[in-house]
């Protein structure tokens, strides 16, 4: 068993344990040879990989978190083994790898998340549970019907859609987005690098809805195969309370469905019940939860 950098042409092999291992997230190959090679320059992002016998087993990403103003915030994400090499030590050496990395760039505060089953493992590193994310998904056979919106309101597929003016309505709907670190600053290169530019990003699905010119609500598609991640869906504050984001989401996922995507997933914080609600009301069903889990660095 050895710990390494991870490399582009890891790509295929990443992918596929990630399906095992997390099947309700989605990336494909090709956006996750992206990340790998071009990482958004803002985070200093590296990930490693746990090899046995040259087969990739295990996987850690860790970076500065570049969307908050929280200072000296760093990330361990995905951190996760194939059930058949758990109990080796693979994941204490990647988060080791992650950790040491993070101290690198100067993190004081680290975030991870961890399923349930998890959560002694993270204990035991000095992280502690703090909030539950929950896991949907929604089968989209049939297809939810286009919805009907409201006079002055239009549905615009983001094709159509000028990517700064979606930038300023994700940037006003998640400064108070609930989480243990605020999602409350992230430029508008580093914005464009993560999701504008993101190969898995379907535009043609993922929806916005306008109201006198300005963009009020949307709901971004990440694709693969027909396979979908609704990204986020959000509404900025002054237009809540009109549904409009079940607008976009719904308007999104009939989009898709349309193109062949066949099932849809995505998660929430456990103290958003608005989305909570919209989820319930489009018939998503839970699949999965893991828990963000903090800890200080030295």
């Amino acid at each position: 068993m050895r710990v390494r950098t991870a490399r582009p042409d890891d790509a295929p092999a990443v992918v596929a344990l990630r399906a095992l291992v997390h099947p309700y997230l989605v990336r494909g190959v090709d956006s996750t040879r992206r990340m790998i090679a071009q990482p958004p320059p803002s985070e200093d992002w590296t990930a490693y990989v746990v090899e046995v016998d040259d087969t990739v087993v295990g996987w850690v990403s860790a970076y500065r978190n570049d969307r908050t103003s929280e200072p000296d915030v760093g990330e361990v994400s995905t951190l996760h083994v194939h059930p058949e090499h758990r109990g080796r030590g693979g994941g204490t050496a990647l988060l080791t790898a992650a950790l040491g990395h993070l101290r690198d760039i100067g993190a004081r505060r680290v975030r991870t998340w961890a399923l349930p089953e998890s959560l002694p493992f993270a204990r035991r590193h000095g992280f502690t549970p703090s909030r539950e994310l929950r896991y949907s998904a929604l089968d989209l056979r049939p297809a939810p019907p286009m919805p009907e919106p409201p006079p002055g309101v239009r549905l615009l597929p983001l094709t159509d859609v000028d990517p700064r003016r979606v930038y300023l309505a994700e940037t006003a709907a998640a400064a108070d987005e609930p989480g243990d670190v605020p999602a409350d600053s992230i430029s508008y290169e580093s914005w464009r690098s993560e999701v504008w530019d993101n190969l898995g990003l379907d535009r043609a699905a993922s929806t916005a809805a306008e109201v006198g010119g300005e963009v009020v609500a949307f709901s971004l598609v990440k694709r693969d195969g027909d396979r979908m991640w609704s990204d986020y869906t959000a509404t900025v504050p002054e237009h809540r309370g009109r549904g409009l984001a079940r607008l976009a989401k719904t308007a999104a996922l009939h989009r898709a469905a349309a193109t062949g995507v066949r099932v849809a997933y995505t998660s929430n914080d456990e103290a958003n019940a608005p989305m909570l609600a919209v989820n319930v009301r489009l018939g998503y069903r839970p699949v999965g939860s893991s828990w963000s889990c903090l800890r200080e660095l030295s």
